[in-house]
């Protein structure tokens, strides 16, 4: 759906040259023309508009004097700066450029009608007077002669099988005489030239010839390959034309054919076959089609047509027709009308081979123009409602539109269609916001239609209803109807003949004023016209355009765009320099357009779109080149976009990785959109969804949802972008138009939480209007059923920006249970008999299903039904129930209401067997009635309540409640039930206790023995945990004697002592078993000096000091040394072996690609003709192993769990094992800061000052060395060691496979604490000053 849009227009007028053009051809490398006439050549440079070179033919004699000489052919040689030049008089001329020398390389005695040279220059091909064809080599040796008209088919004959005869087979509407007719040849059209025209294939692999048979008078096309041998001869056409153009991509032969009322293009494959046509837009004999020519790829089809004098006084004219074909069907696309004598008329136009969309004309007057052509999607602009998304399509003089808010059509079909008296060329749609959808469309004549949505007082004729008309078919389209047109008129007619595409990028900015840009025929410069509406003097009915004002720009405007928004234009120049046009302003002033910091803005190319956008509050130019290259302002983007559109607030794009990519220009700054626009995949799964491959952004409809995108072939596809799905959401769910944004979720399968999640205190504030505007029971159900307690606004659609919504988040309470009660509470409160069936969903959805309430109210309709039209009978909820919950567990929950109504109710819709419910339901009503629910909870498993009412039984159910409380451990729940001085909580707590044993809880077990007066029983407790304190409390409420006290202390020392606990047991020796020596030994086995110190003054035991606490302390002195000697050795060894493993990695991880590879998984990286790993070492490395791999038991796994750092010297993860065991050596040394602490007191206290001075010097030193080798050790943090393999355009093979190796030895996660160094608390005061 797209239109050819006129970029520039170089001209270069009045060359001065002698005689009259015949022919040129162009230099592509040095940007000039060459052209032949009667008289010599001429070289053009037509942008610096001078003639660069003459040579005469004349002089040397390869053309005569009198003008009557003819040249055929121009061929520029690229590799020989030379021109070789056909006469029509038989030589072939070799002229060198830059010394104007001559050479005659050949002659043909008959004379020559037509030179072709191959693509690639090597084979050239002359036609002859004789009708034969010469080909010769590129230094023209001939390599072969033959006749044109050959009596073979050529190499490519059909083979026919023999399946019965002509005669026999069924000729359709024709009738059996067709079988018998003779095949009646047509003679050559009338304006035939009677010349052989040939044509080359793209590749140069093939060429076709088409010429006049002698003996028929028809034209028949052959088609002979590279080696001069025929391939095939075409079927007999009547009517064939000499025009003749072999597509370059090589599919179709393209010619024409007079038809008895019509004109075509006829399509023939290479076999000679015909394969489609298209119709030309004129009566026959009404145009003469001189020449077809193909752009260089393949998209564009240039038709050259002439008028046939019809009566003497009629102005003849000459058309170039641009064709282009989409989903089969064939578009006019522009129209250029010339002179058909004087010095308008065409005398040959042929495309740039470089330039795809470049058509260069030469005209009879001496007269060139160059037209740069690109593809455009002309689109309605709005982002408001009244926006109806249409979509202009060129073809001849109707312009399809198609309205994709309302429906998608896809091409060639549309909504509607605009005739027009003369071909179309350019459309354009209004600026004005609220009138995006009226349009104006400039055709071939220079008229511009102006067609305005709105009503219309009578039917507009020129408004023919599409795919979306018929019979019976009320349409409710607002179509537009054609207000007037406008005739532009020029000073000089006679340069309109000449040039008829003089106005170029017209745009609708104002209500009256349209902006056009005309190039200038002798300098380098533009000029923007302002074209203004006014009333014709002549005819009422139409009206003129007249130019008010004009600005002069220096250099060529490629491209003009303009912002509806912020009514500014940006233009851009040949070089890709951006100017911004003031237009409003009474100067009309041009200046260079800025950005952000100031400096003027220049594309790195030209770019064929442009649009505006703000980007981060800035106004920024958009730019998207014919490669593919993104700029914003200045700076490229990205490199890889193949099409772009502005929407609102949103950059959307197409790139080549066939994705779409939508990003929010609102509060995104410009290095985050290029970071987004570089990655492949986003985080945030608004940004990218993929696509079919080739698709491109044809619009998008303004406040909607549908992005609608075209693929290659032409057919349509509509899209929801995530994106702009979540952002319409969100509109709407701030409009508080929930049935809007509820209708889109349930189509586009969004999840429904978004609804509540988006806002939830504004929803639960409006949860009325919520349901008023649903207003259906089923959607309701729906949006209940999908609730869930996360919050997708933070998983699934986290908002593209930050917004101020998200702080009134997080209401008191859980989600479900707030949601289902404020909507329970507003369906009650709007009509509880229609909303019957929500209500039972809003008490089944809750955190803890509230079956029991659902159930009642199900029994309540049962027992009176409401007579409203809109209520709900029981039955019907019942049955809506069962759909929701499993019945059996609902026949439990009804069972647990004790209403034997409501269970009846429920088992009569389950599957299950009166036979079998039955006779248990009438057991029950037999029984007690807290009997009766004590069973009933029993049978549910509801323990907690069963014995609750077991308890209300009466002192003989006793014993079967103990039995159920210990059978379910109920202890906690049952003392609750039964007073504390009861002999019932006795008996509880009693069993509770020994349960509590079994469990090795032993001084829980104690307490609750203490709390039920079972003392014996809490002390053997107490004692079996080693609690000493509850013990001796037991013990003197059982008033134990002194020496049974004495025998108890010395019980729980010697358990203390099995626990480490040296100073609690010397407690107990001491206060219970009076027995201070024990304690002062327990006391210096547990390094507690200070604390046998009190004790041997408290009992004046001095003499204990130097038999016992000296030798003690001396002792402690010498161990400690000794193991500060070994934990230092230990880590200096350690230290340095890790270094070195260190170093290795590093030279392994540089050992080249071509030396033996590591086995790994990641080998697949490499392809399998890779000489890395032979397929024979992996089978022999694997073959034998998987069988022990799959067997390995999980003991062993534990096992090699353990040593999977191991310190054997050459292990894979040694480096870890040693930071792991350095590690443990700096924390084991740190815990000891205390202890030395205090055996330094007390060596300086005994006067022990050097054994002191040692130990504090060692430690000082142990400590110092350890903290100084922290930043050498832990060098490495998880995230710097966890290798990712470096991939991309600039990695090569050895730096993807060291990162590969780096990978395979990386660091798993769960020991990614190794890698934080141990923490060393320096505050700890361990030192003693006295001994410094």
């Amino acid at each position: 759906m797209r239109n050819l849009k006129l970029l520039r227009t170089l001209e270069f007028g009045d060359i001065q040259a002698p005689g009259k053009p015949q022919c040129f051809c162009l230099r592509t490398e040095q940007g000039t023309v060459l052209v032949g006439s009667e008289r010599g050549l001429i070289e053009v440079d037509p942008v610096a508009r001078e003639v660069k070179n003459e040579i005469s033919l004349v002089a040397e004699g390869f053309l005569p004097e009198d003008g009557s000489g003819c040249i055929v052919g121009v061929q520029d040689l690229l590799d020989q700066e030379s021109v070789c030049v056909a006469t029509a008089s038989g030589d072939v001329v070799l002229c060198n450029l830059s010394t104007h020398q001559l050479d005659c390389v050949g002659s043909v005695a008959s004379g020559i009608s037509t030179m072709s040279w191959s693509p690639d220059q090597e084979l050239v091909l002359l036609a002859t007077g004789q009708q034969t064809m010469i080909m010769m080599t590129r230094d023209f040796d001939p390599i072969m002669e033959q006749q044109i008209h050959q009596d073979d088919f050529g190499e490519s004959k059909f083979i026919t099988v023999g399946w019965g005869k002509k005669e026999t087979q069924f000729h359709g509407s024709e009738g059996r005489q067709a079988a018998f007719q003779v095949q009646m040849y047509e003679s050559a059209l009338p304006w035939d030239d009677h010349k052989p025209h040939i044509t080359w294939r793209g590749d140069g692999q093939f060429f076709a010839v088409s010429a006049v048979c002698p003996e028929t008078g028809a034209r028949k096309v052959r088609v002979w390959n590279r080696e001069f041998a025929l391939q095939s001869t075409s079927e007999p056409v009547a009517g064939l034309g000499p025009a003749l153009a072999w597509k370059p991509s090589g599919s179709l032969i393209a010619s024409t054919q007079d038809k008895p009322n019509q004109q075509d293009v006829v399509f023939f494959e290479k076999n000679g076959l015909l394969h489609g046509h298209f119709t030309l837009p004129f009566l026959k004999d009404e145009v003469k089609i001189n020449d077809l020519v193909w752009n260089a790829d393949s998209s564009v089809l240039a038709v050259w047509l002439e008028e046939l004098q019809r009566d003497e006084n009629s102005a003849l004219k000459a058309y170039v027709q641009l064709w282009t074909v989409g989903n089969y069907h064939w578009y006019l696309k522009q129209s250029l009308p010339f002179g058909s004598s004087g010095k308008g008329k065409i005398v040959s136009l042929k495309w740039d081979p470089v330039a795809p969309y470049r058509l260069h004309v030469f005209c009879q007057g001496w007269h060139y123009l160059c037209y740069d052509w690109c593809w455009t999607t002309d689109r309605s602009s709005g982002h408001t409602w009244s926006d109806m998304a249409n979509v202009a399509v060129i073809d001849g003089n109707r312009v399809l539109m198609t309205v994709f808010r309302q429906t998608v059509i896809p091409p060639p079909l549309c909504t509607y269609r605009l005739l027009l008296p003369h071909p179309v060329n350019q459309v354009t749609f209004s600026a004005h916001p609220e009138k995006s959808n009226d349009l104006a469309i400039l055709d071939a004549s220079n008229q511009i239609s102006v067609y305005k949505c709105g009503d219309s007082p009578s039917i507009d004729p020129t408004v023919k209803l599409g795919a979306v008309g018929g019979n019976g078919f009320k349409v409710s389209l607002r179509t537009p109807h054609l207000e007037k047109r406008y005739i532009i008129q020029f000073e000089n007619s006679e340069d309109q003949e000449v040039n008829p595409l003089k106005l170029s990028l017209l745009t609708w900015i104002e209500e009256d004023i349209f902006l056009a840009v005309c190039h200038s025929q002798s300098t380098p410069q533009s000029v923007i016209h302002h074209l203004t509406m006014a009333p014709s003097e002549v005819d009422e009915e139409q009206g003129q355009l007249i130019v008010s004002s004009s600005v002069t720009v220096d250099g060529m405007i490629i491209s003009l765009c303009c912002s509806s928004k912020t009514k500014s234009v940006a233009l851009q120049l040949a070089d890709g320099e951006i100017l911004k046009y003031l237009w409003e302003s009474p100067s009309l002033a041009v200046e260079p357009w800025k950005n952000p910091d100031g400096f003027p803005v220049q594309f790195p190319y030209p770019c064929t779109q442009t649009e505006l956008a703000v980007i981060g509050g800035e106004e920024c130019v958009l730019g998207l080149t014919d490669r593919c290259r993104f700029f914003i302002n200045d700076t490229e983007a990205a490199s890889n976009i193949t099409s772009f559109a502005i929407y609102d607030e949103f950059l959307l794009l197409t790139t080549h990785s066939h994705t779409c990519q939508c990003f929010s220009l609102r509060d995104i700054s410009f290095k985050t959109l290029q970071a987004g626009l570089h990655s492949d995949h986003a985080s945030n799964g608004e940004i990218l969804r993929k696509v079919e491959r080739g698709s491109r952004i044809v619009t998008v409809v303004p406040q909607d949802t549908k992005l609608i995108l075209q693929m290659p072939r032409g057919n349509l596809e509509v899209v929801h972008h995530r994106a702009l799905v979540l952002t319409q959401i969100r509109k709407w769910l701030d409009k508080l138009m929930f049935k809007e944004a509820f209708e889109c979720m349930r189509k586009l399968r969004i999840n429904l939480n978004l609804i509540h999640d988006h806002n939830p205190k504004v929803f639960l504030e409006n949860v009325e209007t919520f349901i008023r505007q649903i207003d259906s029971v089923n959607h309701i159900n729906l949006f209940f059923t999908e609730l869930k307690e996360e919050d997708v606004t933070k998983t699934m659609y986290p908002p593209p920006f930050a917004s101020s919504v998200q702080l009134s988040k997080d209401p008191v309470g859980k989600k479900l249970d707030l949601v289902c009660d404020a909507m329970r509470t507003a369906m009650e409160n709007i009509n509880p008999h229609k909303y019957c069936l929500s209500i039972l969903t809003s008490h089944v959805k809750k955190t803890t299903p509230e079956l029991e309430i659902a159930l009642q109210k199900v029994h309540e309709l049962q027992g009176n039904a409401p007579s409203v039209p809109d209520a709900v009978s029981a039955e019907e909820a019942l049955k809506y129930l069962l759909l929701l919950v499993d019945v059996n567990e609902l026949y439990d929950h009804s069972l647990g209401t004790y209403d034997f109504d409501l269970v009846l109710m429920v088992a009569e819709k389950s599957q299950k067997d009166p036979k079998e419910y039955l006779p248990f339901l009438n057991t029950l009503k037999k029984m007690e009635a807290n009997y009766q629910r004590f069973t009933i909870d029993k049978y549910l498993k509801r323990y907690e309540k069963a014995i609750g009412h077991l308890s209300k039984c009466g002192l003989e159910y006793f014993p079967e409640c103990l039995n159920l409380i210990k059978d379910k451990n109920l202890y906690k729940e049952a003392l609750k039930l039964y007073s504390p001085n009861s002999q019932q909580y006795k008996a509880i707590s009693l069993a509770y206790g020994d349960y509590l044993m079994q469990e090795h809880l032993h001084e829980q077990a104690g307490l609750v023995f203490a709390r039920c007066g079972a003392h014996e029983k809490a002390l053997s407790a107490f004692l079996t945990c080693g609690s000493w304190q509850q013990a001796l409390c037991v013990a003197a409420q059982l008033h134990l004697t002194k020496d049974q006290l004495a025998g108890l202390g010395r019980t729980l020392a010697g358990k203390l002592m099995e626990q480490r606990r040296h100073s609690d047991a010397a407690m107990v020796l001491e206060q219970y078993a009076q027995d201070y020596e024990e304690a002062v030994l327990l006391l210096l086995e547990g390094a507690a000096w200070e604390e046998a110190l009190r004790l041997v003054y408290k009992y004046n035991r001095l003499d204990i000091i130097e038999t016992n606490i000296k030798p003690s302390i001396l002792e402690a002195q010498k161990n400690y040394m000794a193991f500060l000697d070994s934990q230092t050795a230990t880590f200096n060894r350690h230290k340095a072996r890790l270094l070195v493993v260190r170093e290795l990695k590093e030279q392994a991880q540089q050992v080249p690609l071509d030396e033996e590879l590591p086995h790994c998984q990641e080998s697949d990286l490499f392809s399998e003709t890779s000489s890395v790993v032979s397929g024979s070492e992996l089978s022999g490395r694997y073959s034998h192993s998987n069988s022990r791999i799959s067997a390995r038991s999980s003991k062993n796994r534990r096992k090699a769990e353990r040593k999977k750092h191991s310190l054997k010297e050459g292990s894979p993860l040694e480096d870890l094992a040693l930071l792991e065991a350095l590690k443990e050596l700096v924390q084991n040394t740190e815990r000891f800061k205390d202890e030395v602490h205090h055996i330094l007191k007390v060596l300086f206290l005994f006067g022990l000052d050097e054994q002191g001075r040692d130990l504090q010097k060692a430690f000082e030193s142990a400590l110092q060395l350890m903290e100084k080798s922290l930043p050498e050790i832990w060098t490495l943090t998880p995230q710097q060691n966890s290798a990712t393999p470096v991939l991309g355009p600039s990695s090569t093979a050895n730096s993807i496979m060291a990162s590969y190796q780096q990978q395979k030895t990386s660091t798993p996660v769960l020991d990614a604490d190794i890698f934080l160094p141990p923490k060393m608390d320096r505050r700890t005061q361990w030192k003693l000053r006295l001994l410094e």
